[in-house]
Parts: structure tokens; sequence; C-alpha cells
């Protein structure tokens, strides 16, 4: 309470009663905040960020496809020829398709999973999660290796697809382990709030269980199916890695505009492929804002949290269906970490590290993996100051209106940006000889700050949903006591959004050390990464050694996701043991 007083004196110190005016001496004027300028020159320092590391790749790009290598205008010419080309329309059409069963495939397995999470009473829902979760953690060339180990031609259960794994099974199986967890997490958030009186009166009123689900539950969860299926989608038909492994001669999108940029240069060719891989991004992007804006809330002031009761008929399906979906994801890690410790899968199971010694074999070695770790703690430790401090000089600091407005419309900018079409972009603008910032091109900076723009539009949600939560009060207390924002910021806004920013930090160490798309065009021998070491090994014919990397990949993401988790709850433990003592 000592913060409203404080508040109340402070004003009356400004504007004293008239009686008092008159007799009081003249006071000097109050100091200006000289952080003020400070931080104007800071939201100025973000938007030269994102014009270099995002506008700037998009627009050279954008000029790649519509210019002649001489610089004259070339118009829809370049574009008609690739059309006109006999193999780029059946390409076109397997890339549709593919993207197309995908999500048909994935958005239902994905349903079920979050349903049995969040509307039934499945025992052990904690470890379910965590095992749905588990494909972010990995590399998307993970599910094609595992994919050839099981179904290969010296795979396990060979007879099963009889060598057809390479082309368009290959991709479906392996895109939807890797599409999966982006799935569940949006069906999550759509199943988490219902009201619990529209159930309550559908059972009063003598309601099947499928009439409630199909009247009830299926509607009020329909923008969280389309979104899902829009996103899938697009992950799909953008993703590299998993058709690279498995595509064989089912060439797609993705897989053409790396052929004709690193095995043909034809810059031009993969460019134009690239704008055509941002045309499904910025649909999906349209059409999840205007989903959004239809959406009605699930929940008013009126209404009752759900509650499931046990039914055990409905529950024993359900944790059998978990069980099954998370059965085949475990089974696609533990077959690619298992094989990482065999001398030769499946036919001597003979344990041995000899696939582990990097160093031997072709890909970039242990530097790759080391790289790997620069590239995540670079990225997270710099992309959460850089994101988190964004995020509040938007949302908590006045006075520049339109440059706020045109930095939040940058911010959600990346989330359409494909990876590889943004990692192209960046080879075209950095790698230009007139561009002042040449010498970026091919060292870990260029490599981390194209990660952080990646990544940058969930990292910034996830701030500016913490920084939504906290008082604007805060920030009227630090102006009326003459406190520079900046101290606010330091010592109170940081500590109370700490779980929120090692969220953020999780986030971008994972994204980083997995990533293959946005970085497969910027690296050198001596910054190669270990997501790029993977489809090298994989290329030279080491698929031993390319499970072994992935698995490395995967433990370190799972351990330094643990580490952020534990760090939060810590943290949340200690500031709610610190509120109860101030409220007692």
């Amino acid at each position: 309470m000592s913060m409203p007083s404080s508040v109340s004196s402070s004003a009356m110190a400004i504007n004293p009663p008239a009686s008092a005016a008159a007799s009081a001496p003249a006071q000097p004027m109050p100091s200006v905040d000289r952080s003020q300028g400070l931080l104007a020159g800071l939201k100025w320092l973000l938007l030269v960020l994102l014009l270099i590391g995002l506008v700037g790749p998009l627009l050279f790009i954008l000029a790649q496809a519509v210019l002649q290598p001489d610089g004259s205008w070339a118009g829809a010419a370049p574009l008609m020829a690739l059309f006109a080309n006999i193999n780029f329309l059946p390409m076109l059409g397997r890339s549709l398709w593919v993207s197309a069963m995908t999500a048909v495939v994935t958005v239902p397995l994905a349903y079920v999973f979050a349903y049995a999470l969040q509307r039934t009473c499945i025992p052990f829902k904690g470890l379910w999660r965590g095992i749905g979760l588990l494909p972010l953690l990995a590399p998307s060339l993970l599910p094609g290796i595992a994919l050839i180990y099981l179904f290969g031609n010296q795979g396990l259960f060979k007879e099963w697809m009889d060598g057809s794994i390479y082309g368009f099974w290959g991709i479906l199986l392996g895109e939807v382990f890797y599409t999966f967890p982006h799935a569940m997490m949006i069906l999550l958030s759509a199943l988490s709030q219902a009201d619990g009186r529209l159930y309550d009166a559908a059972h009063a009123m003598g309601a099947s269980r499928w009439r409630i689900f199909r009247t009830v539950t299926l509607p009020a969860t329909r923008y969280g199916i389309f979104g899902a299926l829009c996103l899938v989608f697009t992950l799909t038909i953008t993703d590299f890695g998993v058709p690279k492994i498995t595509g064989g001669a089912y060439s797609v999108l993705a897989v053409e505009a790396y052929k004709a940029v690193v095995g043909q240069q034809q810059f031009g060719r993969g460019a134009l492929i690239g704008l055509l891989l941002l045309v499904p991004a910025l649909l999906t992007f349209a059409l999840d804002g205007w989903l959004q804006r239809r959406q009605r809330a699930n929940m008013s002031s009126r209404s009752e949290v759900y509650v499931p009761r046990p039914d055990w008929r409905r529950d024993g399906l359900n944790l059998l269906a978990v069980a099954l979906i998370a059965a085949a994801i475990l089974m696609m890690i533990v077959v690619a970490m298992g094989a990482s410790l065999v001398k030769l899968w499946p036919y001597n199971l003979q344990l041995t590290l000899q696939h582990y010694d990097f160093d031997n074999m072709d890909g970039g070695g242990w530097l790759a993996y080391f790289n790997s770790l620069k590239l995540a703690c670079g990225t997270s430790v710099v992309g959460t100051v850089v994101i988190f401090s964004g995020a509040w000089l938007m949302e908590k600091t006045r006075g520049q209106a339109p440059l706020s407005a045109l930095l939040r419309m940058l911010c959600f900018l990346p989330m359409a940006v494909p990876g590889l079409v943004l990692g192209l972009g960046s080879l075209l603008f950095f790698n230009h000889p007139a561009n002042p910032f040449n010498f970026l091109y091919g060292t870990m900076s260029l490599l981390v700050l194209c990660c952080i723009v990646h990544f940058y539009t969930t990292a910034h949600l996830t701030a500016v949903t913490a920084l939504k939560q906290l008082d604007p009060e805060f920030e009227a207390a630090s102006l009326s006591l003459k406190v520079p924002l900046l101290k606010t910021f330091i010592r109170v806004t940081v500590p109370l959004c700490l779980p929120q920013m090692l969220e953020i930090f999780r986030y971008l160490f994972v994204s980083s050390m997995t990533t293959v798309s946005a970085v497969i065009f910027l690296y050198r021998p001596d910054t190669v990464l270990a997501s790029v070491a993977v489809l090298n090994m994989d290329d030279a014919g080491d698929v031993g050694p390319a499970a072994a990397m992935s698995t490395l990949i995967l433990l370190t993401s799972a351990a330094a996701a643990l580490l952020m988790h534990l760090a939060g709850s810590r943290w949340l433990a200690r500031a709610q043991a610190w509120r109860r003592g101030r409220v007692h």
C-alpha cells in the first residue's frame, strides 16, 4: 500500500494548493528523465537490426527473382520460364499433395492426443505430454534417419514397405513426426478452456457422448483445428530435412531450392522457388489473423471451468490411443539412438562408440557440435535480451508511436517467412560485394543474427504476454518518483518476468540446436553446425554417425530444456514463498 501513497504525495508536490503556491518560493523545474533519449535510441537500434536481418534479405530474394543478372528488369519472364519447365508443375503438385496429406493425418492424431490430456482423466498426463513434445528437441533429419533404419532397404520392417519408404510415404511419416508437437500445442490451447455449463446442460438433456462431442466440443475448437491444419501444411511444404533424406526421386520444392543454389549455382531459380514457398506461409499467416478476428471467447465472466469426470470406457480408449501415439514417437527416437550405438544395424548389434568418432567422418567432426553449442548459447543469450527488451520498449514506454507500430509489424513478419527463404535471402544479401555488412558472411555472428530473426515472433509473443500481465502502475510510479524507466525495468520488470525469460531462452536454445533450413546456406568450413553435419554425413553414406550426431543434438536440447524448466520452477517457488512472507 506504500506505492499509491507515494504517488499521491508526489502529485501534490508537483501541483501544490493555491494558498501554498502563493507564499512558497519558486521551485526549480523537475528534472527530465535522461533515459528517455536512450530508450528512443534503443528502439531505432532494434529497427536497424530487423531491417538488416529480415527486410534486407527479403528484398534481395525478391530482386533476384525479378531482375536479370545485369540488373535490368525481368518482370514475370523468370517465373513464366520456371512454370514452363516440364518437371516443375509435377514437382509443385507433389509438394502440395504431401503437405495436404500430412496435415490430414497429423491434426486428427494431435487432436486425439490433446483431447486425452485436457478432457479426460487418464493417468500420467505430464509423462504423455513430455513424450508428445519430444520431436521438438530433435532436428527434422532424425525422423528420416529412423525411418531408414526401420523401413529402408536394410531396415527391421523392410518387408512392410517393400522399399517404398524412399518417396511419398517416407516424407509423409517423417513430417507427421516432425509436425505433431506443433499441432498438439495449438490444440491443447484450444481445448484448455471450455464452459462447463454447456456440458452439464447437455448431460441433463440426455445427449450421448458422441453428440456432445460433435455439437459442443468440435464447434468450440474449430478455429484451433483450422490453425493447426494451416501450420502443419506450411511446416511440411517448407521443410527441407525429411524430404532430403527419405524423398528419393520424389522431389519437392524445398529440396529443389537447395539443389538449385548449392548444386547448380542457379541463384535466380532458387530465389523464385523461395518466393513460391513464401506464398503458403503468407496465406497461412493471413488466414490465422482472419480466424482470430472471428473467434469469440469460450469463457465469459459467468462461465464455469469444465472439469472432466472419470469414465472408465472413455478414459480407457483415450489412454490406449495416447499410448500408441507415444509408442510410435518413442520408437522413432529409440531406433535412431540405438543405431548410433551398434556396429552395423541390424546385422551386428554389438555395442560400440565408433559412430561418435566424428573427427574421422565427413561432416565437420566435433567442431560442428561445438559450433552448434556456440550458436545456441549466443542466440539464446543475445536473443533473450534483444527480444524481451524490444517487447518492453514497445509495450511499456511512451512516444514514437509510428516507430512502435512499425516495429510491431516487423516483429510478426518472421512468423510468415520460412527458414529456407530467410537463409537464401541472407545468402544473397550478405554475400553481395556492395553490401557494407558483407564481412559478416560465413561468421558465427551472422548465424546468430539469422536464428534470432527466424525465431523472433514466438519469443516476442511470449514476452508480450508476460509484460501485459504486469500492472502499468510500475511505470507510472517511476515517472512520478523521477525514477528512470531503465532502472525500473532492471529492478522490477526483469525479476517479475524471469520465468518467461527462461522460457524464451529455452525456446531459442533448442530451436538453434535443431534448425537446418535457416542456416544451410550461411556456414563456412570453420562454422559448420551439427545439424548440417548430419546432412553431410548422410550424403556421404555415414548413416550411423548421422544418427549419432542427431542423438547428441537431442540429448543436448533435452538437457538445456530440463535445466531451464527447473530454474524457472525454482524461481517461481521462491517468489511465491516471498509473497506469502510479505502477506503474513
